[in-house]
């Protein structure tokens, strides 16, 4: 969750030619989904790839009746349950509209196809695969590793990337949902928050967060 995971949002179906893109065309279905309703849900049958067309889509494991861990936003040109081309039947994790979204359900061998005869689609789709991976041993470090604060810290650089601030992302996110992506409670959140805004790391209104001060910010992710 640091600068260096950061990655400018970019459309893998650019790299797929116009007789491949009318065959996956012909393969998908497109679906509208309202702010807050579930995409799918972590345990369910996963028949198909979703490719997020417009909107934002939140993340998270289920980790208890009540309790969940977010994971990240998926936005504009992201994969979800691509896993699934390879033989995993069941998503594994759960998804949410967090904004209006737009998503297309592609069925998983049109798309295994199209990766095998294109290769810089499959370079593409790799390479964020690859960053998807260093973003999940960064949950998994936060959540072992690092003090309440630290996790709060790692979160907030996470959320205040170009890409999602472009989305206004802060308006759409309770303080559960940040207390969430650090895997603390709602009242060390808010607590942590008021903190961060006393030593003037950052500044709050309404609902919003500004980073005003980077370093500190980092040092409190790295150290935790």
């Amino acid at each position: 969750m640091t600068d260096s995971d950061n990655h400018t949002a970019l459309n893998p179906l650019e790299k797929i030619n116009l007789v491949q893109m009318e065959v996956l065309s012909e393969n998908k279905t497109r679906v509208s989904y309202l702010k807050g309703e579930n995409i799918f849900k972590q345990g369910a049958f996963a028949p198909y790839v979703i490719y997020v067309v417009e909107g934002l889509v939140k993340v998270y494991l289920q980790t208890g009746v009540e309790k969940q861990i977010n994971i990240s936003l998926a936005q504009k040109g992201d994969f979800l349950a691509f896993s699934s081309i390879f033989g995993e039947n069941i998503h594994t994790y759960s998804t949410q509209a967090l904004t209006d979204c737009e998503i297309c359900m592609i069925e998983k061998e049109t798309l295994k196809n199209l990766l095998l005869k294109n290769p810089q689609f499959a370079l593409e789709i790799t390479s964020k695969n690859y960053r998807n991976e260093r973003h999940l041993f960064e949950i998994i470090k936060n959540v072992s590793y690092k003090q309440m604060r630290g996790k709060l810290a790692s979160s907030l650089l996470y959320l205040s990337q170009e890409e999602f601030l472009k989305e206004n992302v802060f308006s759409y996110l309770t303080r559960q949902d940040i207390a969430d992506f650090a895997s603390i409670s709602a009242e060390s959140a808010i607590k942590f928050l008021k903190e961060f805004e006393k030593e003037k790391i950052i500044r709050l209104k309404g609902k919003d967060i500004s980073i005003t001060h980077l370093e500190k910010l980092e040092s409190i992710s790295k150290n935790g």
